[in-house]
C-alpha cells in the first residue's frame, strides 16, 4: 500500500486546496492500494468541524477518518502570518514521527504551497533517510500578490526557492506555472509535472424555485438570470476595482453580485475611489459556503466576471465554466490556458470591459448558450475530478518507482 501524507491545507473547509483534498480522497476512498494522511488545522480560521462531515469516524479529539483518509489535527500558536508556517512545520514533524513509529516504507510527503522553504531541507533529509519522496505544489506566484508587504514578498521568493530546490517532484496546476518553475529554477533542473485543479458539470440539486435560492435573491434585491456575479477573495490582485469601475460605466440594467470575503478597509478604499455605493446595481453579498446554493447562483447568473491574474488554475474559474454560460475573463495566460475559446476576454484598459458588457447584454440567447456548451465540454475533457484523481495515482506510482 502506498502512503501519501498531505500537508498545507486547512482541512476540508471551503477553499482551493481544501476542495482538492475533499475530492481526491472521495475518488480514492475505495482504493485499497493507497492510504492518505491529511494534516488539518485544530484551531484558528478555517478549522474543519469534523462532526459536520458526512460518514466521518471520530478516533479521538485529534484524529478522525474521512473518505478512508487518516486525518490528524495540528495546533499552532496564534502568531499572525507566522501561524501558517508553524502549522506546516508541526504537521511535517507529525508525519516524520508517524512514519518512523509505524515503519512505513517509501512514503510520499506532498506539501501544498511554499511557506516553509528555509526549513524544508531539514525535513527532506529525514524523508529521504526513511526511503520517502517529497513533492511540492507551489500554487501561484505568491511573491506577486499585492496583499503582501515587500518584506513578506521577499520571504515568499526565498521560501519558493527552497521548496523547489529540494523537491523530488514539483506538481504544477497550471502549464504556465510549470514553465515559470522550469525557467526560474533551471539551475536545479527541477522535475515537474502538470496536474490541473478539478471541477465538474453536475447541475445544482436545487430547483429554480427552491426557497433557499429564492430568498437569497430577495435578500439582495436580485432578479433571476438578470445579474452578473464574481466569486473570489477580496484582494487587489483579483481586480475588483477594475470590474466595479467598468461595470458602473456600462449601460447594463443588470446587477453585479460580488460574492467575496469581508475586508472593510479595502472596501472603504474602493468606495472612496469609485463611489460605488451610489450605484444600486453593485451588490456586495458576502460569502456563500453552501455549495449547492453557490452552484445554483452561478447557473442562473447571466454572466460571470473573473479578474484573477496571479496564480495557476483557479478553482472559481473552473466552477464558473462548469455552470455559467457567459464567462468574461481577464486576458492573462492562466485564464486563456484554462478556458480557451469557451469564454470572452477583457483587459485593463479604460472602457474595455464596459464595452464588452454592453456587447454581451445584447447577445442572442443561442450564442450565450453556445459559449456555455463549449465551457462544459472543456471542463469535462480536461478538468473533471475523475481525470485529475487518476493523474495523481499515476504520478505517485511513478514517483516511488523512480520513473518520474
Amino acid at each position: 500500500m502506498q502512503h501519501v501524507f498531505i500537508v498545507g491545507a486547512k482541512g476540508f473547509t471551503y477553499g482551493g486546496y481544501e476542495t482538492f483534498l475533499d475530492k481526491l480522497t472521495e475518488y480514492h476512498k475505495n482504493n485499497t492500494n493507497i492510504q492518505y494522511h491529511i494534516a488539518c488545522k485544530a484551531n484558528g480560521p478555517g478549522t474543519t468541524d469534523e462532526t459536520k462531515l458526512k460518514n466521518v469516524e471520530i478516533l479521538s479529539d485529534m484524529e478522525y477518518v474521512y473518505h478512508n483518509a487518516h486525518c490528524f489535527k495540528i495546533k499552532s500558536p496564534k502568531w499572525g502570518a507566522a501561524q501558517a508556517i508553524i502549522y506546516d512545520i508541526k504537521a511535517l514533524q507529525y508525519c516524520c514521527k508517524y512514519i518512523k513509529k509505524n515503519h512505513i516504507e517509501h512514503p510520499i510527503i506532498y506539501v501544498l504551497s511554499s511557506r516553509i522553504g528555509p526549513m524544508i531541507g531539514y525535513f527532506v533529509k529525514k524523508i529521504h533517510i526513511m526511503g520517502g519522496r517529497y513533492c511540492n505544489n507551489p500554487d501561484g506566484r505568491e511573491s506577486c500578490r499585492e496583499k503582501y508587504h515587500k518584506i513578506a514578498r521577499k520571504y515568499w521568493q526565498l521560501s519558493e526557492y527552497g521548496m523547489i530546490k529540494y523537491s523530488d517532484l514539483v506538481i504544477c496546476d497550471s502549464i504556465n506555472i510549470e514553465k515559470y518553475i522550469k525557467n526560474e529554477y533551471k539551475k536545479f533542473s527541477p522535475k515537474t509535472t502538470y496536474i490541473a485543479y478539478g471541477s465538474d458539470i453536475t447541475p445544482s440539486l436545487l430547483p429554480d424555485d427552491n426557497l433557499k435560492y429564492v430568498n437569497w435573491l430577495k435578500k439582495y434585491e436580485l432578479r433571476d438570470k438578470e445579474f452578473y456575479c464574481s466569486v473570489g477573495r477580496f484582494v487587489p490582485e483579483n481586480n475588483f476595482e477594475i470590474m466595479i469601475r467598468e461595470f458602473m460605466k456600462s449601460q447594463t440594467n443588470k446587477d453585479f453580485a460580488i460574492i467575496t470575503t469581508q475586508d472593510d478597509k479595502f472596501l472603504a478604499t474602493l468606495n472612496n475611489k469609485l463611489h460605488f455605493r451610489n450605484d444600486k446595481r453593485i451588490k456586495f453579498v458576502g460569502t456563500v459556503y453552501d455549495q449547492e446554493l453557490l452552484k445554483k447562483i452561478r447557473e442562473n447568473a447571466f454572466g460571470y466576471f473573473h479578474g484573477h491574474e496571479v496564480g495557476g488554475t483557479n478553482p472559481s474559474l473552473l466552477e464558473a465554466l462548469g455552470t455559467t454560460n457567459l464567462n468574461l475573463l481577464l486576458d492573462v495566460a492562466f485564464n486563456r490556458e484554462v478556458a480557451e475559446n469557451s469564454a470572452l476576454y477583457w483587459n485593463k484598459k479604460t472602457g474595455n470591459l464596459a464595452e464588452l458588457i454592453n456587447t454581451v447584454d445584447n447577445m442572442p440567447e443561442s450564442e450565450c448558450k453556445e459559449y456555455g456548451i463549449r465551457a462544459k465540454k472543456r471542463i469535462e475533457a480536461k478538468y473533471s475530478w475523475h481525470f485529475i484523481a487518476n493523474r495523481y495515482l499515476d504520478t505517485f506510482d511513478k514517483l516511488i518507482s523512480n520513473k518520474q
